[in-house]
């Protein structure tokens, strides 16, 4: 009975039965039991998450940016594509930014409560102040110059660095671009591989997720002793993630139709809709690929040529949803731990959370993973991780909801700058 249950559903039970064991050892003073025999499989899931980082998000950019070498005859509207995506996507994980900052729903937690979590890690916070300290006063160039690795294989082995290994990824991608296609044919064929490989390996590590966050909880719920405050300031991080997605959907991709294609915002939801039903129920941009596409060239009259790029190139690298929910998350975990993130570190978020986002595949738990990128990179502990894993399934239904939302916007933005909106093509089947 339990095998046939959706993973979501499996997670949703590992919460509440780790919350309840968790409760169980605090009212029957079994903490170090829980602490010393079943928080350790929390740990061993988080590792396997970490395991898998930078393979993923090396892989997946990899794939993603050289697949854009088939469309030759389209390359000015890639050009465009990329262009607007990334920009999209830089204004999500702003949002995102902006409104966890405004509204703190990590300060729900009492001050002493913060300063307690925040001494249990004091090793990883202190590292990372020193190193916020030793950053004062530098060249302000010196961001850029910390993105290129001096050792790619050093760089690959510490989750730190994942802005380097980003940066050779894309690097290695474009040099893959300009080669010949017939001298790349081998390497593009060992990374398809790779690639189906490492989401099979993000597929069973996922298997053990349900797992994972019953111990993750049964553990958090013995460190804070049960304390109420938790689930307040979970119930307020759900609320702001929620909140900026919608914000996503209902106000930025109407404005961006209505001011650069003229398609009433009304027009373009109720256009998209049955597409945002699809992705919400299946919580996957691939598979709703489809859909979206015939909602975005029989509803809005998008070119079948442009529509039959700019939504791929959207399921591969168009990640709105995903980065702005990042960005919630990592602010949301620093204040629960009593972190206060520098600017620095807030716009490293927003920068890593962009590019992580174009890794981030079309499984579920792919942006999980994306997200321990996020964290590592700026000395946030992804013990916290345990908090929010629980609640992310409905999160995850909206970012997809989110992500092929922005595809379509991108795709009619894109054929209306080409003149490729509103056009009857009677010579294509």
């Amino acid at each position: 009975m339990l095998k046939k249950l959706p993973l979501w559903v499996k997670i949703f039970i590992g919460m509440g039965l780790g919350i309840l064991v968790g409760l169980v050892a605090v009212w029957t003073s079994l903490e170090d039991f829980t602490i010393n025999w079943i928080k350790p499989w929390g740990n061993i899931f988080l590792k396997l998450l970490k395991l898998i980082a930078v393979p993923l998000i090396f892989v997946s950019l990899v794939k993603g940016i050289s697949s854009l070498s088939n469309i030759s005859k389209l390359s000015r509207i890639g050009m465009k594509t990329i262009g607007i995506y990334l920009v999209t996507t830089l204004i999500a994980t702003t949002v995102g930014l902006g409104l966890v900052n405004l509204i703190k729903p990590g300060d729900v937690f009492p001050e002493e409560r913060q300063q307690e979590y925040r001494d249990r890690f004091l090793e990883d916070v202190s590292a990372k102040q020193l190193f916020a300290d030793e950053m004062q006063g530098q060249s302000p160039l010196r961001f850029l110059e910390d993105m290129i690795p001096e050792n790619i294989v050093f760089a690959a082995g510490d989750n730190s660095k994942m802005l380097q290994v980003i940066f050779f990824a894309i690097l290695f991608a474009i040099s893959m671009v300009l080669v010949p296609a017939d001298k790349t044919v081998v390497v593009r064929r060992f990374f398809d591989g790779l690639n189906d490989i490492i989401l099979k390996i993000i597929d069973l590590i996922m298997r053990f997720a349900p797992v994972g966050v019953l111990a993750l909880m049964a553990g958090l719920i013995v460190d804070f002793s049960g304390d109420s405050e938790l689930f307040s300031a979970l119930g307020m991080y759900m609320l702001t993630a929620i909140l900026g997605l919608l914000m996503l959907i209902l106000i930025f991709y109407p404005a961006l139709i209505r001011l650069f294609t003229g398609i009433k915002p009304g027009s373009f939801l109720r256009g998209i809709l049955p597409a945002q039903l699809v992705a919400f129920s299946t919580s996957s941009s691939a598979a709703t690929l489809p859909v979206t596409l015939k909602q975005v060239t029989n509803e809005f009259k998008v070119s079948k040529t442009v529509g039959n790029f700019v939504l791929p190139v959207g399921v591969t690298i168009n990640m709105d949803g995903t980065s702005c929910y990042q960005a919630v998350a990592a602010v949301f975990i620093a204040q629960v731990f009593g972190m206060d993130l520098t600017i620095s570190q807030q716009l490293s978020i927003v920068l890593l959370a962009t590019l992580a986002s174009i890794g981030s595949p079309g499984v579920p738990g792919g942006s999980i993973v994306m997200l321990i990128v996020v964290l590592t990179s700026v000395g946030i502990p992804v013990e916290g991780l345990a908090l929010i894993l629980g609640v992310d399934r409905p999160i995850d239904m909206l970012r997809t909801v989110v992500n092929i939302t922005g595809d379509s916007t991108v795709a009619s933005i894109v054929a209306k700058s080409e003149g490729e909106i509103g056009v009857e093509e009677t010579q294509e089947e």
